[in-house]
């Protein structure tokens, strides 16, 4: 804090605070949410764009009253102290005043002389943010307690100053956001013109005219058990199992993995190798069914319950693979799943070999596929492209906070208020 400009003071949170403290959660938990009362703000709701409507559950009367001592107000910054979302940080809209929070959220709220965006900004700020995750991670500790964010040093500015700063930084973040739409309908049109190649290719005339099914292509299919696991990925001494998200998106992922228990010793015939046709046979309508080739495996994976290996000639799985993530065999997929329609569908080994497929001559498929994965090697072009750009627009947005927060964002005016006199004014009105 030694390099703040003239006129900026280091000052902890508890000097510029009226209120640092989270709520709980009712008792019977998740049964004792109603469908209307007083809105009760959970982690799951506070995200860095603001606070979401998306799982906002309802306290009655005698509930709200149990949390009275945690009532929000409208600009609080309310900020994730646990879990995953730990840092996640937003302003309370107006029709939050009269909330309530749980346990893994916190309320902070400044003083009128300071201004809720700057605290909430600053809160997002790389080197916060930082700091949060590593007391989170790198020890043992797995939550922020009211006297670390009460011990945070700000970097604080007249009111005045932290005014400009936010206006500022509300002009650059719009930009940001216009940006961020525009790579996002752009991967949006990748994914919708993959789809167009697939459904193109498997539509061509004559190129059904001897379908067969699964079935009569995939000669053995293999899975592994179903087991209570650590929930990471194994070290390179470990062994593990891979989760549905490694297939997901059509890559394999080795990172979603568990690691498997020290006493069990899964089969030999079930480690992934390079080149295993992977399958997973449960996830949601829209995801199950989810499939890729391997193409370079850890050594240290094995198969789980719901991802299988289906074994066939290696001539015939780019096939089916793409014939698999093509709208036709989607489709296909969707149709052999069952399931509530709301929950986790599974497609049973019965019900995939039953699946219908085009079965043009070898030469003819491999053609096909040489095209398709033209096509798709163009456009992977541009997608590499929109992922880049994505990941520039992150640093930028990072770089932006840390110049916010050291003085370099906006000018600054000789003849603002230093913070000491701000800070004199704060306790003057506090005694």
């Amino acid at each position: 804090m030694s390099e703040l400009p003239e006129g900026w003071k280091a000052v902890p949170l508890r000097h510029i605070t009226s209120k640092i403290g989270s709520g709980a959660t009712p008792r019977g938990g998740k049964n004792a949410y109603h469908s209307k009362g007083t809105p009760l703000i959970r982690s799951m709701n506070v995200h860095f764009r603001g606070v979401v409507l998306d799982g906002l559950v309802f306290l009655d009367p005698a509930q709200s009253a149990e949390l009275s001592n945690v009532i929000v107000e409208p600009n609080d910054v309310l900020l994730n102290i646990t879990g995953a979302s730990i840092g996640r940080v937003a302003i309370a809209p107006t029709w939050a005043g009269g909330s309530r929070v749980n346990q893994h959220v916190s309320i902070i709220r400044p003083t009128n002389e300071v201004e809720s965006r700057f605290l909430c900004a600053w809160l997002a700020s790389p080197k916060v943010q930082d700091f949060i995750h590593a007391e989170n991670y790198g020890v043992t500790r797995q939550a922020l307690t009211k006297g670390m964010i009460e011990d945070f040093q700000i970097p604080l500015p007249s009111l005045a100053e932290q005014g400009r700063i936010v206006e500022k930084l509300d002009s650059l973040n719009a930009q940001s956001t216009t940006a961020a739409a525009a790579l996002t309908q752009i991967e949006t049109l990748i994914t919708r013109y993959k789809a167009a190649v697939l459904a193109a290719a498997f539509a061509k005339p004559g190129i059904g005219a001897n379908p067969s099914k699964l079935g009569h292509v995939i000669t053995g299919i293999k899975a592994g058990k179903n087991l209570r696991c650590v929930e990471r990925p194994p070290e390179v001494d470990e062994r593990g199992v891979v989760k549905v998200s490694a297939v997901t998106y059509g890559v394999f992922d080795p990172t979603q993995s568990k690691t498997l228990p020290d006493d069990f010793e899964p089969g030999a015939d079930t480690l992934i190798q390079s080149g295993d046709f992977l399958f997973s046979r449960a996830n949601t309508i829209e995801l199950v069914g989810a499939c890729t080739i391997v193409d370079t495996a850890p050594g240290n994976l094995y198969l789980s319950d719901k991802i299988l290996r289906l074994d066939m000639p290696d001539e015939r799985k780019a096939w089916v693979d793409l014939f698999l993530k093509s709208p036709t065999g989607r489709a296909a997929l969707e149709e052999a799943s069952s399931g509530n329609q709301h929950s986790m569908r599974n497609i049973s080994q019965k019900a995939l070999m039953e699946i219908v497929i085009p079965l043009p001559p070898l030469e003819e498929q491999a053609e096909i596929v040489a095209q398709i994965e033209a096509a798709f090697a163009q456009i992977e072009t541009l997608a590499r492209a929109t992922a880049a750009a994505r990941a520039a627009l992150v640093q930028l947005d990072r770089a932006l906070l840390t110049r916010a927060f050291q003085g370099k964002l906006v000018p600054q005016n000789p003849n603002t208020e230093p913070a000491s006199d701000l800070l004199k004014r704060m306790k003057e009105a506090v005694f």
